[in-house]
């Protein structure tokens, strides 16, 4: 049996569906908060669920009962609206994880999958003419004044990005990053202390069908595609040239399914991160011009404005996921965005 915790969400929602489709018989625990799921929200039919929060030690042991592996995908996400969030963040996300652990301890289960997030690394991988440089966190001076690329600084000079790691330092930038890095503590401290197998997948940045529209804590995916179901033009913060991964929500479903496969061949104790990306480069502005142009919509916008919790550049290398993991090729960019421009959203 597989628990997917918040399997009626967007990313939980197609993990759920890929393990039906593989004939695993799969168990949902999921809030069904408001500021997540539309007034309607349900899960798939037929399946089980729980519906409850993750935070509370009584509804994850009733939960757990029965089952051999979990796929935590529960989690509050995106940057938020501003640092009133964090308590929101810390008690859903790293609670919401300690209790969960906790709760798979008493039960006896030792293998986890755990959604986990590109925002650990902060900026990611740069180098200058003297080698890999680590970049302090970007200045609202230099921001609000349009500098918007990080600069070397010893030396001031410009940054080429590199692909990033998953040896690469931890550097939360935010809130929602701080979070993530904890419950990747928390899982492996769990691994070591019960021998129990964890896989953290590290997402980048996820598309697809079934993701919210209108709300602040969807990708940046969604919220063009609201804007252009309203008629508007895309809105692109700073000047669109943020490198940045975009995976279809497909790919993460059967990165998923792999890693699951992946716990059962490990020792106890045995803990490993995995970057989930597609291995292909684009801008923000690519994916806004690239809706747009699918849609028919009106170009996007550049509006040189700016949140600071945002990183500039971050993509990754994805070498490990495809040589230790059996997942299938990705989603070609261009395929994807045109489907996605026309695939329904969820509220």
């Amino acid at each position: 049996m597989l628990l997917v915790t918040g399997g009626a969400g967007f990313i939980g929602g197609a993990v759920v569906r890929a393990a039906l489709a593989r004939g695993t018989c799969v168990r949902i625990l999921d809030s069904l908060r408001a500021d997540v799921h539309p007034a309607d929200a349900a899960a798939p039919e037929g399946v089980e669920t729980v519906i409850g929060d993750v935070a509370d030690p009584a509804v994850v042991a009733g939960a757990l009962a029965g089952v051999d592996v979990v796929c935590h995908q529960a989690a509050k996400v995106g940057l938020g609206v501003d640092f009133a969030d964090a308590p929101d963040y810390v008690r859903t996300n790293d609670l919401g994880t300690a209790v969960l652990l906790a709760g798979m301890t008493a039960a006896s289960i030792d293998r986890l999958v755990l959604a986990s997030s590109m925002v650990v690394y902060g900026e990611g991988a740069y180098a200058s003419s003297r080698g890999p440089v680590a970049v302090p966190p970007r200045r609202a001076l230099d921001l609000a004044a349009g500098r918007f690329e990080p600069i070397d600084p010893e030396t001031g000079e410009a940054l080429t990005p590199r692909l990033v790691t998953e040896d690469a330092a931890i550097d939360p930038r935010n809130v929602y990053a701080a979070t993530k890095v904890q419950q990747e503590a928390l899982a492996s401290i769990w691994a070591r202390e019960t021998g129990g197998r964890v896989a953290a997948l590290r997402y980048h940045n996820v598309y697809g069908p079934g993701m919210p529209r209108d709300t602040p804590y969807a990708g940046v995916a969604a919220l063009f595609r609201s804007q252009l179901e309203h008629g508007e033009a895309p809105t692109v913060l700073e000047d669109g040239r943020q490198r940045r991964d975009f995976v279809h929500v497909d790919d993460i479903a059967a990165a998923n399914l792999a890693a699951i496969d992946w716990t059962t061949e490990q020792p106890r104790g045995a803990v490993r991160a995995f970057n989930v990306g597609s291995g292909v480069v684009h801008t923000i502005g690519d994916l806004a011009a690239a809706l747009s142009a699918a849609r028919g919509g009106p170009a996007p916008v550049i509006t040189g404005g700016y949140r600071l919790g945002d990183v500039r550049h971050i993509t990754a290398s994805s070498e490990r996921l495809r040589a230790e993991l059996a997942v299938p090729p990705p989603v070609p960019f261009e395929a994807g965005v045109r489907a996605f421009a026309h695939a329904p959203l969820r509220g």
